[in-house]
């Protein structure tokens, strides 16, 4: 499947890695990065919201440390954002996408940090939006705020954060929120482009390599590295919080991160039901809606949870299959066009390892 994307023009190429009870039977780059050069392993990926639960993962890992309470209004730790009726608004509201200050121009990439968590504390909540019973992705504008939350209780720049906390003893040390200006010289030329797939006209590179894209960091969207290294957070919960002999999170919290906080709600911005855990999507291909985004394929079970970056990646978890997937490439077809792509790739790893039916999982 991922041969006969690059064959039908869907994508120039990609990077996937898959995890079986803990032992990798996939890890591997395909097709080209950019035309002319062959895509590796090494090479860095944009994961676009697909970055999203580690953002979530912090936030977790402060509420384990007694920082904060998931019901915690967010205006207890960040004054600020009480402004323009948010008040009622709390972490667990933002991690699960019912806070209601979807639609903003956060400013990014342009502005600074502290000017953009100033414009989403400005924010007035959306007419008619009552937080925790009513659902909608927001697309970054909350991610900024769980961001700010890392800074104001720990001390460190989220971008700094996930470095220290996750990447670095991940051994993921080819990750990036937010990449440091004086690193950028030599990231840049390992970063793969990512392309517009325009039908009749081929791939068109989207100009998404610039300096503040890169070194402006947006928690949920601007993570870059090899699609292995990221695979390593979900082995991580997979293991129950514990990678290589080391704790990050305790087996009940990561129970917690990944149950069902948010159930069968409306989403207002994808229009379908979406089930969410804590900052993570949870299986929700039982509600029957075969055009819904961010699925898992057909043969992912019910406790399956992760998250997807727009038309190009996916990073989940089957804890019922034992199973890890991390997959991303770099062409950016329509909606339809790609749904229907990662819903042939990931049914085919499924029907590879023989995992189709509660019997092949045992």
């Amino acid at each position: 499947e991922l041969a006969r994307g690059v064959a039908a023009g869907l994508h120039l190429g990609g990077q996937i890695r898959v995890v079986r009870a803990g032992e990798p039977v996939a890890d591997a780059a395909f097709g080209e990065a950019r035309p002319g050069e062959p895509m590796s392993r090494a090479h860095r990926m944009l994961w676009l919201s697909s970055t999203k639960p580690l953002a979530a993962l912090a936030i977790a890992m402060l509420w384990e440390r007694a920082r904060l309470d998931l019901d915690d209004p967010v205006a207890r730790h960040l004054p600020e954002f009480a402004a323009g009726g948010k008040e009622g608004i709390t972490i667990r509201h933002l991690l699960t996408h019912t806070a209601g200050i979807r639609m903003l121009d956060t400013g990014w990439p342009e502005l600074d940090w502290e000017a953009i968590v100033e414009r989403v504390c400005a924010r007035r909540l959306e007419p008619g939006w009552t937080p925790g019973r009513k659902a909608g992705y927001h697309l970054a504008s909350s991610w900024f705020v769980l961001g700010e939350l890392v800074r104001r209780l720990d001390g460190r720049r989220f971008e700094r954060w996930v470095r220290e906390e996750l990447f670095e003893p991940l051994g993921a040390t080819s990750c990036w929120v937010g990449i440091p200006p004086d690193r950028l010289a030599g990231e840049r030329a390992r970063i793969a482009p990512m392309f517009e797939i325009v039908p009749g006209a081929g791939a068109r590179e989207l100009p998404w390599l610039g300096e503040r894209q890169l070194t402006v960091c947006s928690p949920g969207a601007s993570g870059v590295g090899p699609l292995a290294e990221l695979a390593r957070v979900y082995e991580m919960l997979l293991a129950g919080g514990e990678w290589s002999g080391r704790r990050f999170l305790a087996p009940q919290t990561v129970a917690a991160v990944t149950a069902r906080h948010r159930v069968g709600l409306l989403d207002h911005t994808f229009r379908t039901r979406l089930d969410w855990g804590l900052g993570v999507i949870v299986n929700s291909a039982h509600y029957g809606d075969a055009s819904a985004p961010y699925g898992y394929g057909p043969h992912a079970g019910p406790r399956t949870f992760g998250h997807s970056g727009a038309r190009s990646s996916t990073a989940f978890a089957d804890p019922d299959a034992g199973l890890v997937v991390a997959l991303a490439v770099n062409g950016l077809p329509d909606d339809e066009t790609h749904r229907q792509r990662f819903e042939r790739i990931t049914a085919a790893i499924y029907e590879d390892l023989g995992l189709v039916g509660s019997v092949a999982r045992q």
